[in-house]
């Protein structure tokens, strides 16, 4: 098969990677891609959001299948695209239709679709510009922290969690009256606050059948401790010691089911990932969000536990046989973590030579924000790398990843050393 991946971070080098190994695979191209999936396949200059030129590459190449790794494209309907033209209509699309990208393109479409079917999530209301006085009362009826949320896209940044009424009225009049995030923005979604720990389960599906993949944990703020902002993630540990299999029974039976089901009621057409992001509280799953594609740098420790030909499971969705296939897992635990550059996740410099990667071992180093200049390797994003280890115990995997984050250097590397630890003492304490 000849196959393209679109996107350009370390979740799109970790597809390349596994992708790459399959025995169905003839070419691979990874558009735009960065310095590390160039080692998987052939990188190509285009952005994963010029469809016309998606289109003429896909025809020119022979492209079976496309593989859209972020959500930029799917909310605007690749899919649909791909579906809806006469040259492109037989190719393999893994990502779902614009209606089902939806489920991440907005939060407050999401929400309601979890009410129509009963997905277990916390209590909200979703206000405009317009209704920004009825906004600021309904944060009186909440307990701090308060939970507000940009209803479009904001590269995964538009989630605030102010500790105090005070900020709270402050970032919600930010948002709405003065546009804090773009249009993003013109809509926010006031929640009450989850207590308990988060993590993420990732469902394949290919519209009837569906498999869910390893749990993973992510690690959301820039500091150690989870402190300072919000970022794209740290880091990753799967599995997660707190989701056991009676609880991931419970995710299952009450949030896997019923989303899929609420799909294939609304007659939503879903052929690729569904990220759910959970809080467990107290032994019970709650949804705090869905995302329409794989999560970044969750994809980095679940997708090198799958032990599956790659290829073949998304062949399987493509032509709705999911259930055919046998989903193997690697039963050890993976650990990622993530190298940021200086300044991250506010303004960062780029273009920092790379030093060091040759001499790394034992570990699978996920290129995230990287790009070739001649022989060189050159920072060009604010997460640069993620360092993947494998090991028996998340100490003995998170020690593997750290080692080599030491051993790649470029000016102003940054990256958390406490990733795991929170799950380390989880399991000492049992």
């Amino acid at each position: 098969m000849n196959v393209l991946i679109l996107g350009s971070g370390g979740r799109e080098h970790a597809f390349a990677y596994k992708i790459s190994q399959s025995k169905k695979l003839e070419n691979l191209y990874i558009a735009p891609g960065n310095a590390g999936t160039a080692h998987c396949g052939t990188n190509v200059n285009m952005a994963a959001t010029d469809f016309e030129a998606i289109k003429a590459f896909v025809w020119e190449k022979g492209i079976d299948m496309v593989v859209v790794g972020p959500e930029d494209p799917l909310v605007k309907g690749i899919y649909d695209f791909f579906k809806g033209d006469e040259v492109l209509k037989d190719v393999a699309i893994i990502g779902p239709s614009k209606a089902g990208a939806q489920l991440e393109g907005s939060k407050d479409f999401s929400k309601e679709f979890m009410q129509r079917h009963n997905i277990p999530t916390a209590r909200y209301q979703t206000f405009t510009k317009d209704t920004l006085a009825e906004g600021l009362k309904f944060l009186e009826t909440l307990s701090p922290p308060y939970v507000l949320k940009a209803d479009g896209l904001a590269a995964g940044k538009g989630v605030v969690i102010p500790n105090t009424i005070e900020e709270a009225r402050k970032e919600l009049t930010e948002m709405l009256a003065n546009a804090k995030f773009g249009n993003a923005s013109a809509k926010v979604v006031i929640e009450e606050f989850l207590k308990g720990i988060e993590l993420s389960v990732f469902v394949l599906t290919d519209g009837k059948n569906y498999k869910i993949l390893p749990a993973a944990k992510d690690y959301k703020r820039i500091g150690e401790g989870d402190t300072g902002l919000n970022t794209g993630g740290m880091g990753a540990v799967s599995p997660v010691p707190f989701a056991d299999a009676a609880f991931l029974k419970k995710v299952e039976e009450r949030v896997a089911i019923p989303t899929l089901k609420g799909l294939q009621k609304e007659n939503i057409v879903y052929k690729g990932f569904i990220f759910i992001g959970l809080m467990n509280c107290n032994g019970d799953p709650q949804v705090i969000e869905y995302n329409c594609r794989m999560g970044d740098p969750e994809t980095e420790v679940v997708l090198p536990r799958i032990k599956t030909d790659l290829l073949e499971l998304f062949e399987a969705v493509a032509e709705e046989k999911l259930d055919r296939i046998k989903l193997e897992v690697d039963e050890r635990t993976a650990t990622t973590v993530v190298m940021v550059s200086g300044g991250y996740p506010e303004d960062y410099e780029k273009n920092k030579e790379v030093k060091g990667l040759d001499a790394t071992k034992d570990s699978i180093v996920f290129h995230a924000g990287t790009k070739a200049d001649g022989g060189k390797v050159l920072t060009s994003g604010g997460r640069v790398f993620a360092v993947t280890s494998f090991g028996n115990t998340i100490e003995e995997a998170v020690a593997k990843s750290f080692k080599n984050a030491e051993i790649i250097s470029y000016d102003k590397k940054y990256y958390r050393k406490d990733i795991g630890k929170d799950l380390m003492k989880i399991l000492a304490g049992k």
